[in-house]
């Protein structure tokens, strides 16, 4: 089992370090997954136990100039480590003006991904800080815990209100309630909304779209017989969906939602070469 990749270009090193940024801000411990073409980070607290749960998927390509990995077995050619993703975007933040990024799986007492940042130096020589970073190596037999999450079959499909705005809304929010009911419709309006004894307050969005789903998940055409008005709606922790909004570094194209009704809502938020998605559990 070997693993060694290496970033030249500034660019794609601070995009790299932004994304492994916002994974830190939701996950205190994921798997990383590796295979030939892509890296994926995974959090798969059980969305049936109410944890969230994360699949965020980027193509090596589009980040590192040299890319070489061995997996387990050449029929089962990937790697599957269990890491801190804190510790690996502290090792990236030394390197915001890097010549070289090497990344390489050792074996330092115990099983490291080693972040070798090559600085530029006043002399010939360059200066090398090392970072080791502890990860445990997920055996084969457990791979399939970490599957990507099936999307649900969903009430309403929805594209998203600039982040921005839709951050300092539910910042706000979360001062008054620990609960925000997400609801939408297949008409473009999307509501923020917290209700308590005391206080009832909701945000309206509305002209917001809905992604033209193909009828090949067979979603769009019993879409047709619905009304379109009716709006499905999840109550969820208002502090998970603050730290996606919060931790947010990845400047998505596109950012939607899905939301099965009274069960889950699913964030993807997309941009060129990265995929983030976000399982937020209902709460009954």
């Amino acid at each position: 089992m070997r693993f060694r990749a290496k970033i030249v270009d500034l660019a794609c090193l601070n995009h790299f370090s932004r994304i492994v940024n916002t994974i830190a801000k939701l996950a205190k411990t994921c798997i990383l997954r590796l295979t030939v073409c892509k890296l994926y980070f995974i959090l798969s607290d059980k969305v049936a136990n109410g944890g969230a749960s994360m699949w965020c998927e980027l193509s090596q390509g589009n980040f590192f100039d040299e890319f070489q990995m061995e997996g387990v077995a050449a029929e089962h050619n990937e790697i599957y480590l269990e890491l801190v993703p804190e510790n690996l975007s502290r090792a990236l933040k030394t390197a915001q003006n890097a010549k070289a990024v090497k990344i390489k799986l050792t074996n330092k007492h115990c099983p490291c991904l080693s972040v070798a940042v090559e600085l530029p130096s006043l002399s010939s020589s360059s200066r090398i800080v090392t970072h080791d970073i502890p990860v445990g190596v997920i055996p084969r037999r457990m791979w399939n815990d970490f599957r990507e999450p099936s999307v649900p079959d969903f009430d309403v499909s929805i594209y998203l209100p600039a982040l921005k705005t839709m951050k300092s809304v539910v910042e706000r929010m979360k001062n008054l309630s620990n609960f925000i009911v997400i609801e939408a419709n297949l008409s473009g309006e999307m509501n923020l909304k917290i209700e308590t004894d005391l206080v009832s307050v909701t945000t309206h969005f509305k002209d917001l779209g809905n992604p033209p789903w193909a009828s090949e998940d067979g979603c769009q055409s019993s879409a047709q017989g619905r009304d379109l008005e009716s709006m499905a709606e999840a109550c969820i922790d208002i502090k998970k969906l603050q730290q996606l909004l919060a931790g947010q570094q990845v400047n998505p194209t596109k950012a939607l939602c899905n939301i099965v009704r009274k069960r889950v809502v699913h964030f993807i938020l997309l941009h060129e070469e990265v995929s983030l998605q976000y399982f937020i559990p209902a709460v009954a």
